[in-house]
């Protein structure tokens, strides 16, 4: 895994998430991926859990944005750090800001086989 490689798979991440399309999701992943939306939790095992976790409740569409870069990449583990952003009902201002960091380990085909998700809460005045 490379800058560039990395930088397209958080695109594709932010692309899938944005269309809930489930092949977009499936082919993020590997078949035997393990993705954590905190450190703590039990994996989700395989892409298709993963996808029918995230097309359980979707974000509705224009609620919010995203943006996600590399921040270290080691070998086939790469670390990435971003922000979150879900808007208001109105989509005049933002709700909530979420600063992300995910910890990825990737297969030889570029696809994650571990996900680990970080995320802190911004406090807004």
């Amino acid at each position: 895994m490379d800058r560039d490689a990395f930088q397209g798979w958080l695109d594709r991440y932010v692309e899938a998430w944005r269309s809930n399309d489930r092949a977009a999701i499936l082919a993020l992943f590997s078949d035997a991926a393990e993705h954590r939306y905190h450190p703590w939790d039990e994996p989700l095992r395989g892409r298709e859990a993963i996808a029918d976790s995230w097309l359980e409740e979707p974000d509705a569409p224009g609620s919010w944005s995203a943006e996600y870069r590399p921040f270290a990449i080691d070998g086939d583990v790469a670390v990435a750090r971003g922000e979150s952003r879900y808007l208001t009902d109105d989509r005049t201002a933002v709700a909530r800001t979420y600063h992300n960091v995910f910890l990825c380990r990737f297969d030889g085909d570029g696809r994650c086989r571990e996900f680990v998700e970080l995320f802190m809460l911004e406090k807004h005045d």
